[in-house]
């Protein structure tokens, strides 16, 4: 039984359908839209590989690790990639900190904001935000 996989153009989330049989996956929707414009994606497949495989191929790779030492935020970018698989497979929310850290972003200067839209946290201070204690002296 294939799946069959989809992005959609309302929300832009990817969808997974599971199809009984060989007919197709007839009439799509989006699970968390609702919406009806959705594009066929290539598939990806799974491969098994061990946290320890994973974890010894970015470790011996001295310069990526090099430029995670000096907060390169594209290394940062590289690690999730090898660490989680591929972008297409994450939120719309992920694809745009992906894509600001590849254009040189800092990692303090995206988290921030990003954890504010993701969670409607407004405790969450934004990029130069200065931090409060709260208390009282």
């Amino acid at each position: 039984m294939p799946i069959y996989e989809y992005r959609c153009k309302n929300c832009r989330r990817k969808v997974s359908v599971l199809v009984r049989g060989f007919s197709g996956p007839g009439e799509v929707t989006c699970n968390f839209c609702g919406g009806k414009e959705l594009t066929r994606l290539f598939s990806t497949f799974a491969t098994v590989r061990t946290d320890q495989d994973i974890y010894g191929d970015i470790l011996d790779d001295s310069t990526l690790v090099n430029r995670m030492m000096h907060n390169d935020p594209t290394a940062m970018v590289e690690w999730s990639r090898r660490m989680g698989g591929t972008e297409g497979e994450k939120a719309p929310e992920y694809q745009e900190m992906v894509e600001r850290l590849e254009r040189g972003e800092s990692y303090e200067s995206v988290m921030p904001e990003m954890q504010k839209r993701i969670m409607g946290d407004e405790s969450v201070p934004g990029p130069g935000a200065e931090s409060t204690s709260g208390g009282e002296d």
